[in-house]
């Protein structure tokens, strides 16, 4: 049989995080950056997205990460992160994840103890360090674009809530950030469900009160997720804390969510609660760890902000083939609200 489409991947989770890295089926997409070639299949080649990420193929727990060449003198390579209703310009666990798969399948060359390089995200260049014994990656380390704060304690009106102070900071997302405690959770599994229902209608009525816009991409903007966090708690481990990210269309990032990490250790160091050299161990609501660290104080176009290191595991769980049959009345996929909550606008 000749199929209209073949896609290699590979099936990773990080913090029980489900990625899955391409390599193979596509060559590469038009544009001069990895932010050009994001802005091309957002609006060009969608398809590929649908079609590996709704369902009968895909599901809504998921990401897909695409790995292609980089033009950037400094990467070994590049990938476009899809979700499953947009593209994102950063994301930490599709970065820890690409890097174990690229590792652990040869794609890159390892180097054991320690594996250093450079991936071009859309968002820029993030530096690379990968502590490898025996062929396996076991954890990476990765130096995320700079993160910075828009607003701390802005007052939103959130519908069928009432009023609600939330901080806003960017860790190669956009995140309206919450105290968790102030609205009854703890942050454990069972809150799931309502966590997703609050931080849905939090995130929505934020983009639209709280406009916030990249001082040095003005195409990255608008409030695209909902982190809530628990107290910062000492520990004889470091300072410590829980938090959980809510992911359009409406379900819980497994990890304790590398940008979303960097973004709540922007809005600590904001504060004053966390100095340049200090590190955060966040726990996600299963129980998941990653450990960040402010590295340095920068200027972001004139906006204060921080350079921060991310570090956490993955570990690959499959290795698939996609493909499309010719007669599939279902090329791209489709969705259902039993399992993808319903846009609202």
């Amino acid at each position: 049989m000749r199929f209209r489409r073949m896609v290699n991947v590979v099936g990773v989770h990080t913090g029980g995080e489900l990625n899955e890295v391409i390599t193979g089926g596509v060559l590469d997409v038009p544009g001069a950056t990895m932010f050009d070639k994001m802005t091309w299949l957002r609006t060009q080649g969608d398809d590929l997205r649908q079609f590996l990420l709704n369902e009968p193929r895909g599901k809504v727990s998921q990401c897909v990460n695409l790995v292609l060449p980089s033009s950037h003198p400094d990467a070994a390579a590049g990938f476009v992160i899809m979700e499953s209703e947009y593209y994102v310009p950063m994301s930490g666990s599709n970065t820890i994840c690409t890097v174990t798969a690229l590792l652990e399948t040869g794609m890159l060359p390892m180097q054991a103890p320690v594996t250093r390089f450079n991936l071009e995200a859309p968002a820029g260049l993030v530096g690379i360090t990968a502590d490898c014994v025996d062929g396996k990656c076991r954890s990476v380390t990765f130096a995320n674009v700079p993160s910075f704060v828009f607003a701390l304690d802005q007052i939103i009106d959130v519908p069928g809530l009432g009023r609600l102070s939330i901080d806003v900071a960017y860790g190669g997302m956009i995140y309206a950030l919450v105290d968790a405690g102030a609205l009854g959770f703890e942050i454990v599994p069972h809150e799931a469900r309502a966590l997703v229902e609050l931080g849905e209608r939090i995130k929505r009525a934020a983009a639209q009160q709280c406009p916030a816009v990249h001082p040095a991409n003005a195409e990255i903007h608008t409030i695209n997720q909902t982190l809530f966090y628990g107290k910062v708690v000492a520990t004889p481990e470091g300072k410590r804390s829980r938090n959980t990210v809510v992911v359009s269309p409406g379900r819980l990032d497994r990890s304790p969510c590398g940008t979303g990490t960097c973004a709540r250790l922007a809005v600590l160091h904001a504060r004053g609660a966390l100095a340049v050299g200090e590190r955060l161990i966040h726990d996600s609501i299963i129980g998941s760890t990653y450990v960040g660290t402010i590295a340095a104080a920068v200027d972001v176009a004139g906006t204060p902000g921080i350079c921060a290191t991310i570090t956490g595991s993955a570990w690959i769980t499959a290795f698939h083939q996609y493909v499309l049959d010719p007669s599939d009345p279902f090329p791209t996929g489709y969705v259902l609200p039993d399992a993808w909550p319903a846009p609202v606008d």
